[in-house]
């Protein structure tokens, strides 16, 4: 399964080219160029299914909490919602940390799929095995953000923590935890962890850094990768033809993820955004593809569009795409 252009179809203004979609996602070899980036951010993404493992697990220390916080004046209560708290405190460290690898190699990916002479749609073809590390970063963080959003217990864990922690300072007492995580970490975490999705937003954050430090880049070098990605799997997924090809559920729900993580990044990065009429994302089309799976698996996916997007709410955007994400 390779990205391989295809006869254009006619509501296909946007790309010259058309592109497969990898389906088998362990197949496409990187060239000796892309070796070094691959390999790269290869090292990453093996972590990344643990970390989903330990994020899908991840139980909280509410019941521990709820009794600590009842019982103010009893030692031992506190004492054992403390140590329910610190390990579960450093794995969202080890996510936190992730998120700045993930960060890291995204950059990567953006630096050589966009670099001068290639148009995005040769890139796509020629780098097949980065485009596929691309759409697995996306799929990732996409999932990542679906299981944080239906957590509580993380953010309730964590500042729990953080107001444990600065009684203790006032009391000097000191802390076990404290060398996992100081102060300015914790800084760094709360507001990693006070967004919705906290993943996407890192990302977001990484592909806007990249284009404003790269202003010798046209930014339509990265702008085409993102919509030619997203017009992908839109017509993947609307085509009856190419859909039967699917042999599981899992690789619609990648590329339903991969779609809207694109979209979320090109919002971000274009100076009018994915939703107004001048977008080379067919919007409208991305969005009722969505509205056309069963609703529960989809949700997190609308969601990601109606909160984690920058210009749905313009007024360029059409009311019949504002009606749709209602």
């Amino acid at each position: 399964m390779c990205w391989k252009p295809q006869r254009q179809e006619g509501h296909e203004q946007n790309h010259q080219h058309w592109l497969k979609l990898p389906f088998n996602r362990r197949d496409a070899q990187p060239t000796e160029s892309e070796k070094e980036i691959y390999n790269q951010v290869n090292v990453v993404l093996k972590d990344a299914e643990g970390i989903l493992e330990d994020l899908q697990s991840y139980r909280g220390a509410g019941h521990e909490i709820r009794e600590a916080i009842q019982h103010p004046a009893d030692e031992k209560l506190q004492e054992k919602a403390w140590g329910a708290v610190v390990p579960l405190v450093g794995k969202l460290k080890k996510f936190y940390e992730f998120s700045q690898r993930l960060e890291a190699a995204l950059r990567g990916l953006l630096g050589a799929l966009t670099s001068t002479p290639y148009s995005p749609t040769q890139h796509l073809e020629r780098e097949q095995a980065l485009a596929k590390q691309f759409a697995e970063i996306l799929h990732f963080t996409l999932r990542f953000d679906e299981l944080k959003m239906t957590n509580p217990a993380i953010q309730n864990d964590f500042s729990y923590y953080r107001r444990t922690l600065s009684r203790m300072r006032i009391n000097n007492v000191p802390a076990e935890g404290e060398n996992e995580v100081n102060n300015e970490l914790a800084n760094r975490m709360s507001l990693f962890y006070a967004e919705a999705t906290p993943m996407l937003k890192t990302l977001s954050d990484a592909t806007t850094k990249f284009v404003s430090e790269n202003k010798n880049l046209p930014i339509e070098n990265t702008t085409d990768c993102l919509s030619t990605m997203a017009s992908v799997c839109r017509v993947m997924l609307e085509t009856p033809e190419y859909r039967s090809r699917f042999t599981n559920e899992e690789t619609v729900s990648f590329c339903l993820r991969v779609m809207v993580g694109v979209i979320i990044l090109y919002d971000h990065v274009h100076p009018v955004g994915a939703f107004a009429k001048t977008s080379k994302i067919d919007m409208k089309g991305c969005i009722k593809v969505l509205k056309d799976q069963p609703p529960n698996s989809v949700e997190g996916l609308l969601n990601a569009l109606r909160y984690t997007t920058k210009h749905l709410n313009d007024e360029t955007t059409s009311k019949q795409i504002k009606s749709m994400l209602q």
